[in-house]
């Protein structure tokens, strides 16, 4: 899985485990995927919600044009929801990241950028 922006910290989770057994429990790694997935499940309904708000609610009164609410809100959903980097942009940062002589340094380059930005 990958890392979310919203991620409870571990000790947080044992901290719950731990209220909820009455006495310290370690979570397992199945516990810790659940915590994850609801705080990023509960997160994504919240910036859904503020989403909607903008468009529908309280944006309305102070932004005239429908088009500047709904991309003010879809500002804010791909602010806060980056999507994770392209296999492209991945590659790219790890070619800066290895050594590599010069010759195939810049043909990888060339060749990478030459790949649609999926």
């Amino acid at each position: 899985m990958t890392d979310h922006p919203i991620t409870p910290p571990p000790e947080l989770v044992q901290q719950w485990l731990t209220e909820f057994y009455g006495s310290p429990t370690a979570p397992g790694e199945s516990t810790r995927h659940v915590a994850a997935r609801a705080a990023q499940w509960g997160a994504d309904q919240e910036l859904e919600a503020c989403r909607m708000e903008i468009i529908d609610g309280a944006g309305v009164f102070h932004i005239d044009e429908t088009n500047d609410r709904v991309r003010l809100a879809e500002n804010l959903r791909s602010i806060r929801r980056p999507k994770p980097p392209s296999l492209k942009q991945q590659a790219l940062a790890m070619l800066d990241d290895t050594e590599v002589d010069a010759i195939h340094y810049e043909t990888i380059r060339r060749a990478l950028e030459a790949l649609p930005d999926d």
